[in-house]
């Protein structure tokens, strides 16, 4: 991975830590300044090592780090 990726990754764990109500990707990207499918690439990259949750509210995906995700409703971890 690269500078920059490794760099992306280091300002979403940075940026949920602070929001632990949750982020849309919308959010991520305006607040890092990258491209919405880069900052996906890179949170699905975080969700697959198990350290974000994303959760559906309504028509929101909202990203959480896992240690403040405490799951809101059954089924969901």
């Amino acid at each position: 991975m690269n500078d920059s990726g490794e760099r992306i990754k280091r300002e979403t764990l940075s940026l949920l830590e602070r929001h632990p109500e949750g982020l849309t990707i919308q959010d991520l990207s305006e607040r890092i300044g990258a491209h919405r499918q880069t900052i996906t690439k890179y949170v699905l990259w975080l969700e697959g090592a198990k350290i974000i949750h994303r959760r559906r509210v309504g028509s929101a995906t909202l990203h959480y780090l896992k240690k403040h995700f405490k799951g809101f409703g059954a089924g969901e971890e």
